[in-house]
């Protein structure tokens, strides 16, 4: 599997890393947003670690984007590190606090859906970025 990754080509690399910060950088904007209408605990039914976690994407989504655009490893890893957690934290406000699923949120959809794309190609474009 190694070898075939290492055949990745450049344009696919830069799609991917582009078409990622673009939607980075939409989600960080939207967690600003929240910040600045609502301070740091934008959603009053959620625990405080879970406001503060959805308050630091702000700045981690804008800092994976930027190292991206820059063609940085540190940008994938980042971006796979705060969608991880990002949906792990999403999942369990919605079927933990929530009592809802997955069908009945489409937020958490579109997340499911960019983290899965997201981790899913970081192995085939993480060996051509730089350190």
């Amino acid at each position: 599997m190694i070898g075939w990754m290492r055949h990745t080509p450049r344009r696919t690399v830069i799609s991917v890393c582009v078409i990622a910060a673009v939607l980075l950088f939409v989600g960080a904007s939207a967690h600003v947003t929240d910040l600045l209408s609502h301070g740091l605990r934008p959603y009053d039914w959620a625990p405080g670690r879970l406001n503060l976690h959805w308050s630091s994407p702000a700045l981690f989504d804008a800092l994976a984007a930027a190292f991206l655009i820059r063609g940085k490893r540190l940008g994938i890893d980042l971006a796979c590190a705060v969608l991880a957690t990002d949906l792990a934290a999403n999942w369990y406000a919605v079927h933990g606090i929530q009592h809802s699923n997955l069908t009945a949120q489409p937020g958490l959809q579109r997340l499911a859906v960019f983290a899965a794309l997201t981790l899913g190609t970081a192995p085939f474009i993480r060996r051509h970025l730089t350190n």
